[in-house]
């Protein structure tokens, strides 16, 4: 029982010296934290939880479709900040994609056959059901 107790003292002593920290942080007392970002990132495994293409996963959180295949390759390994970026990806890729696309939902993408995302296979059905046939195609403006 004493041992159990001097456990949660050491959590919560924890706890509240992190929280000191922050508000001297905030207060502008102290300059900084320092932050972990790991020396190594699967950048396979990431992109391949998201189903998706090397291609798409360059398109989609901005990096070089040539960096994504080096680093996937073992050829180079990502600098701190991608290595930042992309640890954030694996952990969160909704707040990701809500930071870089503003304007959309995640709501409104759905996967396709092959795994990717798209807007136009929805567009489509929703045409379809609204009576326009299969054969309707979509203005270049909303597909």
């Amino acid at each position: 029982m004493e041992y159990k107790i001097s456990m949660m003292k050491t959590a919560f002593e924890k706890l509240t010296t992190g929280l000191d920290e922050v508000e001297a942080f905030l207060a502008g007392e102290r300059k900084g934290f320092k932050v972990h970002v790991p020396e190594e990132v699967d950048v396979k495994s990431i992109r391949d939880k998201l189903n998706m293409t090397q291609a798409r996963f360059s398109e989609t959180f901005g990096f070089s479709l040539d960096a994504i295949k080096h680093w996937e390759g073992g050829r180079r390994t990502p600098e701190a900040p991608a290595r930042t970026l992309l640890t954030v990806i694996a952990k969160n890729p909704a707040a990701v994609l809500k930071a870089l696309h503003p304007g959309t939902s995640p709501k409104s993408t759905h996967r396709n056959g092959s795994g990717t995302q798209t807007r136009t296979t929805k567009k489509r059905a929703m045409a379809a059901k609204a009576g326009g046939g299969i054969g309707t195609r979509l203005s270049p403006k909303t597909g």
